[in-house]
């Protein structure tokens, strides 16, 4: 399995490091299992579109290049189907009401994520109980929801609001009398501490979109969560705007700023914010298995189909990356680079390449050819003909790569 092999492949000290998101796929069939009305992601904020479409969830482990490294790659360990249940009609029973409502609160997409939390810790149980897992996940699943039921020896990095209600930790009760008090008090909202000017900035470093850069933040720890924390030690990490060009005559832009947490209040700054810029790997795999693999685009409609044809395309895409991975590793040897493209050190084996190399060895072998690395492994004395049609078939493979 994908899950053991990157177990394998990280050191025997360094944390199992899991990425989760959901997606949504099209779809137009009424009747396909599964199927219903969702909110649109790539909506625009200022009105709520809607899609009719299956909702999937995705654990992916990420791979670093080697032990320490700042740069992984995500590889797909777990798809679930994730449906929501049916409404009942105006004409249904109180008892169908209550089962409705029920199942409705199992199936949310945050019960289904803690769900199969609890299933990767005891896969990582089975094979090595003293490894650490971290899960980084978005908005969607920093809630009560996952944070009063994470498994144990887990830590959870998330996406809060900017108004989140946080709490110092409580003072040392001075008489015996009445309840331990959990919560201390009322701590300014991560909005306001990032437009504190006490609070100073702190410099970390973090590789992102190719390169290492670094990032402005504020950091307090410990604090707790009263509505979701779940009674857990958080630390809140706040990453400030970063500023950026279009072009190098354009004026700055801004991004948004972002405001996490920790459930491991002693976990280096380095690791807490590296690990959170490795979930945007899993929208990379999103993208590659819609768009190149066409996860969702098989026309069928009962429910074993639509379950297990995704998630096997999702598993041939993950022993795609395995294999990429153990082959050219970091470095991207697999076509030569154009001239434009020499200088980008931070360059990785992209999935249409690895689909155009098992392309080209699998025709390349059915017509007998031997080497993949050149054009022609030999060159005869009498070049005219014999070199055309010896060079062609390869020159074909390499084109169609």
């Amino acid at each position: 399995m994908a899950r053991d092999e990157v177990l394998q492949r990280i050191g025997n000290k360094e944390p199992f490091v899991a990425l989760m998101d959901d997606t949504l796929l099209r779809k137009r069939g009424r009747k396909i299992h599964g199927t219903s009305w969702r909110r649109d992601p790539l909506g625009p904020p200022f009105c709520s579109n809607f899609i009719w479409g299956q909702r999937f969830l995705q654990i992916s482990a990420a791979l670093p290049e080697g032990p320490g490294a700042a740069r992984a790659r995500a590889i797909p360990i777990d798809f679930l189907h994730c449906p929501s249940p049916r409404k009942p009609g105006k004409r249904s029973s109180p008892e169908e009401w209550v089962a409705y409502k029920y199942e409705q609160k199992q199936t949310k997409i945050s019960s289904r994520g803690a769900e199969r939390l609890w299933n990767l810790r005891e896969a990582l149980d089975a094979k090595d109980k003293e490894r650490e897992l971290i899960v980084s996940a978005d908005g969607g699943f920093t809630n009560g929801t996952v944070l009063k039921s994470l498994p144990p020896r887990t830590t959870f990095i998330g996406r809060i609001r900017k108004d989140a209600k946080l709490y110092a930790m409580p003072a040392e009760k001075t008489s015996g009398r009445g309840r331990k008090p959990v919560y201390g008090e009322r701590l300014p909202t991560p909005e306001e501490i990032r437009k504190d000017d006490s609070k100073p900035w702190q410099t970390v470093q973090a590789f992102a979109a190719g390169s290492i850069r670094e990032f402005q933040i504020k950091t307090i720890a410990p604090v707790r969560w009263r509505s979701a924390g779940g009674g857990h030690d958080l630390r809140l990490l706040i990453i400030r705007p970063l500023a950026y060009r279009l072009n190098k005559k354009s004026r700055l832009n801004y991004r948004k700023p972002a405001y996490l947490i920790c459930t491991d209040p002693n976990l280096a700054l380095e690791k807490f914010l590296q690990n959170y810029i490795w979930r945007w790997e899993v929208e990379v795999n999103f993208r590659d298995e819609k768009t190149l693999l066409g996860t969702g685009q098989a026309q069928v409609r009962t429910k074993n189909a639509v379950e297990l044809v995704p998630s096997l395309i999702v598993a041939a895409y993950a022993l795609l990356l395995l294999a990429g991975d153990s082959t050219y590793g970091a470095e991207n040897k697999a076509y030569p680079k154009p001239k434009w493209r020499r200088k980008d050190k931070a360059s990785r084996v992209s999935t249409e390449q690895l689909i155009g190399l098992m392309r080209t060895q699998l025709w390349g072998k059915a017509m007998g050819l031997d080497n993949f690395s050149s054009f022609a492994s030999q060159l005869k004395q009498l070049q005219k003909a014999e070199k055309i049609e010896e060079q062609l078939p390869a020159a074909v493979m390499y084109a169609t790569g």
